[in-house]
């Protein structure tokens, strides 16, 4: 008697756990279209990473209005007769949605475009940037002079720029040292040059001449 309550008690065991396998399958394929639009957007856009948690949260929150937008389009599909809403739909539609979705915020976020109607309207003052530092670049678009650490300065075309004013390095076309007078002596032969974001106190943008 005793063995046949083991062999009972070890498919029930078996059974709880093929359960839960089944449920946790489940809603990872719940939630992963709004993990994949989280990293299509920090993929895609200058915003640091924030902590585990908080991804987590912004995931859930993809999620949903993965979920949103999937509403809607059924309510389109199911009743159009050419076509129908079947597993394979059901499994390939979150991905489209998702990928769809994390390019149209990446698309947003870098051009200001969203913040820009919102200020209109008084709603924020904000913009869609992640930080003054990468809106100034962004929004001039000219030759700079970098202000070195030991007082040099560096006049250049910004082909590349740091997204963070403490890390990175900026690329200089067409460079040339400023001498105190004014006067810029051009680096001759060089045809960009690298200098670090960590050596540059601040930075001119100067006004369009060309």
């Amino acid at each position: 008697m005793p063995d046949v309550v083991f062999v009972s008690h070890s498919f029930e065991s078996i059974r709880i756990m093929d359960e839960l396998g089944k449920t946790a399958l489940d809603l990872l394929q719940y939630l992963l279209p709004g993990f994949f639009t989280a990293w299509i957007f920090y993929a895609l856009t200058t915003y640091s990473k924030p902590s585990q948690f908080e991804r987590v949260v912004q995931a859930l929150i993809f999620t949903l209005i993965v979920q949103v937008l999937l509403f809607f389009i059924k309510l389109f599909a199911i009743p159009n007769r050419y076509f129908s809403w079947d597993k394979n739909v059901e499994l390939v539609a979150p991905a489209i949605v998702a990928i769809f979705l994390g390019f149209v915020l990446s698309y947003f976020s870098n051009n200001d475009k969203f913040h820009k109607c919102l200020r209109f309207c008084g709603l924020t003052k904000e913009t869609s940037y992640p930080s003054e530092w990468f809106g100034a670049f962004l929004e001039n678009v000219t030759y700079v002079v970098l202000h070195l650490k030991g007082e040099r300065r560096l006049y250049g075309w910004p082909k590349e720029w740091p997204s963070d004013s403490e890390e990175g390095h900026f690329l200089l076309q067409d460079a040339s040292w400023v001498k105190d007078d004014g006067q810029q002596i051009p680096l001759l032969g060089v045809s960009s040059i690298l200098i670090a974001a960590k050596d540059v106190e601040f930075v001119e943008f100067m006004k369009k001449t060309w």
